[in-house]
């Protein structure tokens, strides 16, 4: 398994000696054509230096990943961000300032700069600047920009904790540093600017009205940018392939989910069963036998239930249901990244 080093920070956001040494050998590693996983305030990442095209692979290489699915370069703020990209406009300028650092990647015309690889051969590149404390100070130690997806096989459930990461990509990471639980639990909000008016990829921790407001502009966005590839199959963004986040137990979202709970378990499946706001299960449970169904419930407000979504999922896994059933959440907009999420690790592939 891979070296796993602690790191706190002060309520100031200053690192105590020890995890500055962590920081430190992380960027040693790093400098060296390493891949280490960091804690974000979305999802764990697995980093490598940007502009390190033959370590941006080893990223490409341990998670499975399609050469199609673009990366999110991560950076300490705009200045880092600048020579990565082209064009620099004003709205990029306008929201940057009222949401980095922070859970939102801009997509935006890349330089040269960018290597192809992390790219997906496109023209764009999706750069954020993380808030955590941790993943801060070794950018800014490092002083170089990092490309850094999820710390997770492709296609699979994000990692909110160390030992998410630790489970899904084992040696294939040098050192995880682990900063604790995600605060959001779900990835960034992605927005293109390279269109007029700008274009909402992903749905994420800050919502389309809330983006909206900031930029002066209402989005583009919906089931018209899904699937967001070009006639050549590259994706602008990452977190738009139709089968994504997902458990490896067979997981559906059902707005009769006790009804659906009760045919699955009829046909001998273990099952997962995850509603919210109180739901109560103890009649169900009660009629079946002993580890047939484990029920979560989970928050009736959207942040809360993204928070834990993602480590609700991988303990229905470890318990190793074959079977999740997802009470539908609330049709809002302020819901939409969670329906993002679950409509995804969802989806079958036509047969």
């Amino acid at each position: 398994m891979p070296e796993i080093l602690p790191v706190n920070w002060l309520p100031d956001g200053r690192l105590p000696a020890s995890s500055s040494a962590a920081v430190q050998r992380a960027a040693d590693i790093l400098t060296r054509g390493g891949l280490v996983a960091i804690p974000t305030e979305t999802v764990y990442g697995l980093a490598a230096l940007a502009t390190d095209a033959a370590a941006v692979a080893r990223i490409f290489r341990a998670k499975g990943r399609p050469a199609t699915n673009p990366l999110i370069v991560h950076v300490a703020d705009a200045a880092m961000a600048s020579p990565l990209v082209r064009v620099w406009p004003q709205r990029a300028t306008t929201v940057a300032a009222a949401h980095w650092p922070g859970p939102l990647t801009l997509v935006l015309p890349a330089t040269k700069l960018v290597p192809e690889i992390v790219r997906a051969g496109g023209g764009t590149v999706a750069v954020r600047c993380p808030q955590h404390p941790v993943t801060a100070a070794l950018l800014r130690l490092l002083g170089q920009p990092l490309a850094a997806p999820s710390g997770n096989r492709s296609g699979m459930l994000s990692p909110t904790t160390a030992a998410h990461v630790a489970a899904s990509l084992g040696d294939a990471v040098d050192l995880i540093l682990d900063g604790g639980t995600c605060d959001c639990g779900i990835e960034s909000t992605v927005v293109d600017l390279t269109t007029e008016p700008p274009q909402l990829l992903r749905p994420g921790p800050i919502d389309r009205s809330t983006l909206a407001a900031s930029l002066g502009c209402q989005l583009l966005g919906g089931s018209a940018v899904d699937q967001a590839a070009s006639s050549s199959g590259v994706h602008r963004s990452p977190g738009l392939l139709l089968k994504h986040y997902a458990p490896e137990a067979d997981l559906e979202v059902s707005s009769e989910s006790t009804a659906r709970v009760k045919q699955r378990l009829k046909h001998g499946e273990r099952v997962g069963w995850v509603t919210l706001g109180g739901h109560s299960s103890s009649e169900l449970l009660q009629e079946v036998g002993e580890g047939m169904l484990h029920h979560r419930d989970l928050p009736d407000e959207p942040a809360g239930y993204a928070r834990q979504l993602y480590a609700c999922l991988h303990d229905l896994d470890r318990l190793a249901v074959t079977a999740i059933v997802v009470e539908t959440p609330p049709r809002s907009e302020l819901w939409q990244a969670v329906h993002d999420r679950l409509t995804r690790a969802a989806h079958r592939d036509a047969i």
